[in-house]
């Protein structure tokens, strides 16, 4: 076990991913897991939640009130911190196209400040995690973390025999997480409004929480340097996922089609062609080797690489598509529907 007697650090670590994190590895022999976060009120409800559910173990969790913004409100959380799980993040699309300077400060500064907390502090690893948006981003929140991801690599180049390994994972929609439209969904229904549809033929990537959590812990073992890892997914169009949310309710009050929302892509990609090109298929997983040549580009005036052009994208309009039955199949396994996640 990777964690036993370790301390674990999430930042951001109140949301859906920190909450599977401790419900996972709370019991194991891991010495210590740290939430950071600047929100009092999740921490509060978290402390509760696990004291009450898991009396004997909540003394592993400590809390720790700061913001990846300001570097002087987390490094101390940082102090004793084997390994982090990098989490912190404005994730909603329509919020970062509003105010896209919040995106910079925390999804690009912020992480940046996180990495120079591993590196003063000695933190022998640490997983950044990443979104498909910031694959050919073409909105705010994409955009703050492909310049998320480009800082982790160009730091790890950077880094020195004895500092952190710095290594990321890319994954698409985590089915029913905060903010997500599952949950929204399934509101709608509650209230007997029609489902609010934005276009019908927009694909995304579906993963559960646990599948988020699989990707990160493959990271962590098998993450070198500047490694980026994807895990495969299959992908759904938001008219299936309607209807699958409709039947599995047993609802009849359809849906409506709205229109995209600012900054949505009709299809997200995981995997650009031109990762591909240096990209490892391990079964499950493609893992993204960094690009570490070094800028003297007159050693590629004569040789190339393989042809682009040859090269195919792995996105969501060409990974298995889940029909209606599928994707039912798949929203069973959440605690919405019944299931265990």
């Amino acid at each position: 076990m990777y964690f036993k007697d370790k301390t674990l650090l999430i930042t951001g670590g109140t949301g859906s991913f920190g909450n599977t994190v401790l419900n996972q590895f709370l019991k194991t022999d891991i010495a210590e897991i740290r939430i950071l976060s600047r929100d009092e009120k999740k921490q509060d409800d978290m402390r509760h939640d696990f004291q009450a559910r898991m009396p004997e173990y909540a003394h592993k969790i400590k809390f720790y009130i700061g913001d990846v913004r300001d570097y002087n409100s987390i490094n101390d959380a940082f102090t004793g911190v084997d390994y982090v799980f990098h989490a912190a993040a404005l994730k909603q699309v329509p919020s970062c196209e509003f105010y896209p300077m919040e995106a910079v400060k925390t999804n690009i500064i912020g992480s940046d400040n996180v990495i120079t907390a591993c590196v003063n502090n000695k933190v022998k690893k640490a997983v950044f995690l990443s979104t498909d948006k910031a694959a050919y981003p073409i909105n705010a929140m994409g955009i703050s973390k492909s310049m998320m991801e480009k800082n982790v690599i160009a730091r790890s180049r950077q880094m020195l025999p004895d500092g952190p390994v710095l290594c990321l994972t890319r994954y698409g929609n985590v089915m029913a997480s905060r903010g997500s439209v599952i949950p929204l969904f399934c509101e709608q229904i509650s209230e007997g409004k029609q489902l609010t549809v934005t276009n019908p033929e927009m694909t995304r990537f579906m993963m559960t929480l646990n599948d988020a959590m699989e990707l990160v812990l493959y990271a962590f073992e098998h993450g070198k340097q500047g490694d980026l890892f994807v895990q495969k997914a299959p992908a759904v169009t938001i008219e299936t996922l309607a209807k699958a949310i409709l039947e599995l309710k047993n609802s009849d009050v359809g849906y409506t089609c709205i229109g995209s929302r600012h900054g949505e892509k009709v299809y997200e990609v995981l995997v650009t062609a031109e990762e591909m090109l240096r990209a490892d298929d391990l079964d499950g997983f493609y893992r993204i080797n960094a690009d570490n040549r070094d800028l003297n580009y007159d050693n590629y005036l004569s040789k190339g690489t393989k042809k682009l052009e040859t090269i195919e994208q792995y996105t969501s309009h060409n990974t298995e598509r889940l029909d209606v039955e599928g994707m039912k199949k798949l929203l069973l396994k959440l605690k919405l529907f019944g299931g265990e996640y």
